[in-house]
């Protein structure tokens, strides 16, 4: 992008109803030269612009291979999020990204993957998901973790199926509420950990969630034996102009929007879980 201040035009092609309060958007620019010349990696996010009411961060979720179209899950928390439930296909918006470090994707083949979600947490590395097993040959068995509040909060159910499916692919699911004919676990997602099947020494594990259960899970993953450095997390904060210029995400030293969202845990281990940060 020239400008990296101004968003460019995009459109709504098709507008999906995940759940009662999460939706995604597919999206192309609306210059075809910028569309096709539009590039990003797994864990990167946009900058998405409601004309008019305001701008907030959100997640790439779909496949870099994906070249027609580009995908963003949203849940409704505010303002801005409620605007964009509106919309629907033909709608224009502004589009300015992508940004931020992407999941270590290279650094992960040939290796086992693991991913650990919580909430809404998945959609950060379901594009990693889809990453993997569209190169499955690249990588050693996959491990996906999700852990919900209540069962209805879990979104792109049927997936979670079909990956449970797939060769060398593990699907762990929990709920802290469950309904009846809940298939999966009810409780925490981080009370699964001992029916996973990994190999700890060859384990590249990407997370995502509130801060809370990634403690937990960090702690249960150096107890099972995964070196820190091979634990990724995905950072949220309130990034406002995702150029490191306004200072909203800062943590500690770094900016998340330029040095993140992405951090390997030792990078993010000093100040990790101390109230404030």
């Amino acid at each position: 992008m020239d400008n990296p201040h101004l968003p460019l035009e995009a459109e709504v092609v098709e507008r999906i109803q995940e759940s009662p309060t999460i939706f995604t958007l597919r999206l192309r620019f609306t210059d075809p030269v910028k569309h096709a010349a539009f590039r990003f990696a797994p864990g990167q996010f946009n900058m998405i612009y409601l004309y008019g009411v305001g701008e907030v961060p959100i997640s790439i979720v779909s496949d870099p291979q994906d070249d027609h179209l580009f995908d963003h899950a949203i849940r409704v928390v505010g303002r801005v999020t409620r605007g964009l439930e509106q919309l629907k296909a033909g709608d224009r918006l502004g589009v300015r990204g992508p940004y931020g470090r992407s999941w270590p994707l290279k650094l992960a083949e040939n290796r086992d993957v693991m991913v650990i979600t919580g909430g809404l947490g998945c959609a950060p590395v379901v594009s990693v998901i889809n990453y993997v097993i569209r190169r499955r040959d690249h990588f050693r068995r996959l491990v996906i973790m999700q852990g919900v509040k209540h069962s209805e909060d879990l979104i792109w159910r049927s997936q979670y199926s079909q990956w449970s499916k797939l060769r060398d692919t593990q699907v762990l699911v929990a709920a802290d509420v469950g309904v009846a004919l809940w298939p999966w676990h009810v409780g925490r997602v981080t009370e699964l950990f001992d029916k996973v099947e990994i190999d700890p020494s060859r384990a590249l594990v990407m997370m995502c969630g509130p801060q809370g259960m990634m403690q937990v899970a960090v702690d249960h993953l150096l107890e099972y034996g995964v070196p820190e450095d091979s634990i990724y997390l995905t950072m949220e904060r309130n990034m406002h102009c995702a150029v490191g210029l306004c200072g909203h995400c800062q943590y500690g030293g770094k900016y998340v929007c330029q040095d993140g969202p992405v951090f390997s845990y030792p990078e993010v281990k000093p100040l990790f879980g101390i109230r404030g940060f």
